[in-house]
């Protein structure tokens, strides 16, 4: 790296790590304002409170790590302009892709850690973040003295497995026995025709035998052509190796799409594409803008460096004020492909990308100017 190099790359770096520092300290002022009552009445109390915290706040760094970039490198570009050192250079015979091959660099560096940052920190954010309320909540609720199958509860739980042609029902699931409560699983035939049921008290996953454990109930047959019962047997215990339905998996069909990690919508948009569910756009959408969020550093700086250095000489902070109107237009096309997607008119990773590529035209539109 030559002068030029470490200077912009100093400028850069140091008002990047205000912008970061900045805006952490607003969203840890939006958790607060989110979570700090719940939590409070969860009975969360010191190290606790101050743990849930540091748990959340990476969840939002997929959404940080691209406004930092634009608004620190709008401000330093903006403030190179005003004090005619991009001129300086440019008249001392440097090109504009030398000038700034520091910023691309830093840019595909940001790219890995947008990778890194979706596929292993906010993940692990949303879960642990997640799991540390659920605590909290059994934990309340066991000093209440519920019952252990009210503990945790989640009421009235029904999945389809198409597949293998079962449908599942529990009138209640504990997360914190994990398991379901007033059960009922039906065989189905290839015609949708239920042949088979079985009902019991209690349902539970048993991973170390890998299949279904069902408690205190009965097996019914059915014929499938008339509906007629023609059997029916009680058990006090049954055990269905061929049942390996994942409860979480139950547990994931009502979540909003943002409060899911990666891999928890992964496993969610292959389930809802065989069952053909309508809400399967919502949920691929965010699943695949997860994705593609990768090269969302590029697309920032591809319009950050013609946007500062084109402007006029004005004070830089100008120009974070026009990332706000960037970033307004990027959600904009964001919620209208996301409309499209969940109304069919154009599938889930065309939408998903659709506002990236959006903003990558624009941003060659922008050079093309430039030049």
């Amino acid at each position: 790296m030559n002068t030029f190099d470490r200077h912009l790359l100093r400028e850069w770096l140091q008002m990047l790590g205000l912008v970061l520092a900045a805006t952490c300290g607003l969203l840890l002022v939006q958790v607060l304002y989110e979570d700090f009552r719940s939590l409070r009445d969860l009975g969360a109390r010191g190290s606790v409170f101050w743990r849930y915290l540091l748990v959340a706040m990476p969840s939002f760094l997929s959404v940080v790590l691209p406004l930092a970039l634009l608004v620190s490198l709008l401000y330093v570009l903006g403030k190179f302009h005003r004090a005619n050192e991009l001129t300086a250079m440019r008249a001392a015979g440097v090109g504009f892709a030398r000038l700034t091959a520091p910023i691309w660099l830093v840019g595909l560096m940001a790219c890995g850690v947008s990778w890194w940052i979706n596929t292993t920190i906010v993940p692990w954010s949303v879960e642990e973040s997640r799991a540390m309320k659920d605590e909290l909540e059994f934990r309340m609720q066991t000093s209440k003295a519920l019952p252990a199958d009210r503990v945790g509860a989640v009421n009235s739980v029904a999945f389809d497995n198409p597949i293998e042609r079962r449908m599942w029902f529990f009138n209640r699931y504990s997360k914190s026995t994990q398991r379901g409560y007033g059960a009922s699983v039906s065989e189905l035939d290839p015609a949708r025709r239920e042949f088979a049921r079985i009902t019991a008290a209690e349902a539970w996953f048993d991973a170390a035998r890998n299949g279904w454990m069902f408690q205190r109930g009965r097996e019914l047959t059915f014929q499938p052509e008339t509906g007629e019962l023609t059997g029916s047997k009680p058990f006090d215990e049954l055990f269905k190796p061929r049942y390996r339905e994942d409860p979480e998996l139950m547990l994931l069909i009502d979540r909003k799409p943002t409060h899911l990690s990666l891999w928890e919508l992964r496993d969610l948009v292959s389930y809802l594409e065989v069952v053909g569910s309508p809400k399967l756009a919502l949920y691929a959408v965010r699943y695949y803008g997860l994705i593609a969020d990768v090269v969302g550093p590029l697309i920032v700086i591809a319009i950050a460096i013609p946007f500062a250095v084109s402007g006029v000489r004005v004070n830089p902070a100008v120009g974070v004020s026009k990332s706000i109107g960037l970033f307004f237009l990027y959600y904009v096309i964001t919620s209208l492909a996301t409309s499209l997607a969940s109304r069919g008119f154009v599938e889930p990773v065309v939408a998903a990308w659709l506002p990236h590529a959006a903003m990558a035209s624009l941003a060659i539109w922008f050079f093309w100017r430039l030049r």
